[in-house]
This record gives structure tokens, sequence and C-alpha cells, in this order.
């Protein structure tokens, strides 16, 4: 049986890699909702109708279990379908709890869509973790545009991320959380913003840690080969193209460190 890794796009991208790092063994189905990206400017009815479609699909497929690998379908949806399937279904959560542990007197800057921090999910996160009120946060929805449009010219995204950080003081966060799985394709940039030193973290290696010791506890791990299959908002992905593309982005996670 295969694991499904769902997102509104390429973002989840970023967490299959760390799934095929982790857990090579594994056979995977992608699911991109495409025809429906971005999810961040949404209302929620309409996410959660994206949602349970695009879920509704990977269950006639006999997934074992489910990563929804997305921070904003996670935040408004994850209760609801937990509630419909029966296989066990991750979910992502911004990596703001090793974050605040890393920093020693310094900040913490998080960023991710508007619909995710507005959202009772993260607040509830943040009342948890941030006792001391050292998170600062910040939307960056632009990011998950650029990362669609496979807009990675360093004069481009430079300068938009000048645009939103240029009132900040950078030199008081010791940590930076990439609170929406498209961002970490875009590491190398925020990197550049940052005193060296500054810890850069996301929710991937946690998330797949989740998605072993579950499969773990089931005693289904290691059950393929390391196959990946990919849809295109239920459509297989057949074209050379797109599947150039998409080795491409893995690649990229690769070289972000």
């Amino acid at each position: 049986m295969r694991i499904g890794f769902f997102d509104s796009g390429i973002g989840g991208l970023s967490v299959l890699y760390e799934a095929l790092r982790q857990l090579p063994c594994e056979d995977y189905l992608y699911y991109a909702d495409d025809a429906n990206v971005p999810y961040g400017n949404k209302s929620k009815e309409e996410i959660r109708s994206c949602v349970f479609k695009a879920v509704d699909f990977l269950a006639k497929m006999d997934i074992k279990a489910l990563v929804v690998a997305c921070n904003t379908a996670t935040s408004v949806a994850i209760q609801d379908i937990r509630q419909k399937y029966g296989f066990p279904i991750i979910g992502m959560e911004p990596a703001v709890k090793p974050a605040v542990k890393s920093v020693d007197g310094k900040r913490v800057l998080v960023f991710a869509t508007p619909l995710t921090l507005c959202e009772s999910k993260f607040i509830c996160l943040l009342s948890q973790v941030d006792i001391h009120n050292t998170v600062d946060f910040l939307p960056l929805q632009e990011l998950v545009t650029f990362a669609e449009a496979y807009q990675f010219d360093r004069a481009v995204i430079m300068s938009y991320l000048n645009g939103c950080l240029k009132d900040y003081d950078l030199n008081q966060y010791g940590a930076v959380v990439l609170g929406c799985t498209h961002f970490p394709f875009f590491k190398n940039h925020i990197r550049a913003f940052f005193p060296k030193g500054t810890v850069i973290v996301d929710g991937n290696r946690g998330t797949v840690q989740n998605l072993k010791n579950m499969l773990t506890y089931m005693g289904k791990l290691h059950e393929g080969h390391g196959h990946v299959e990919y849809y295109r908002s239920g459509h297989r992905v057949i074209d050379d193209h797109t599947m150039e593309r998409y080795m491409q982005l893995l690649k990229k996670i690769d070289l972000c460190g």
C-alpha cells in the first residue's frame, strides 16, 4: 500500500523530499491541486471543498496513510477529514516549538500564509509555546505565487523579500520558521537577509518523523521501493515536461539544504 501526499500545488514536494530521504522504502502518491492553487486567498469553505475532493480521490487509491503537506489545508480542514476517513492523517504545523527552543535571548520570526497565521490552530500553538512573547510573524503569500509560476529569479525574489522585511530589525532574530511548504524553495534567498548563525527551520522533518512513527506503530513500515506517482487535480501526470519540473524541484530542495 502507498502513502498519499496532498498539497494545493508544488509546495508539498518539499515534504515529499524529506519522506523520500527518511523513508526510501515506501511508495507514494503525490496529489497537487494546482487547478485550485493557491489556497491562502480562498475562503475556509472553498478550501474544505477542495481538500475533501482531493482526499476522496486519494482514498479510492487504497492508501495506508495521508500526509496533508499544506499548512493552510491543515489549519482549515484537518479535523474534518480525520472524522471522515479511517486511515491515519498527518498534518503540517509551523515549527515554532523547536525554533523557540533554539534561540537564546533572541526572537523568532514566522513566515506563513495569511490564513495560516490567523487560524485558531496557529494561535493555539503560539499560546502553548510562546510563553515569553518572543515570536513575531509575517505573511508572505506572494512566495506561493512565485513557486507555482516556477519563478525563482534571484533579483525578483530578493526585491519582494526586501520590501516585506525592510521595516524589521533582522539582527534581533535567532530563528526563522518557514510555515508554508512552498517556502523551503526560497530558503537560500531568505537566508541571505539574516545574520550568520540564524536558524531556519520548517516542519517537514517533524512531519515525516510523525509519519514514520505512525507506520511503525501500525506495522506497515517499508512496504515499497521509493516509487512516486504524481497527480494534478485528479489527473495522472504522464508528460515528460511536468515530470522533469518535479524532478528539478526535488533537486532544488536538496541544494537548499
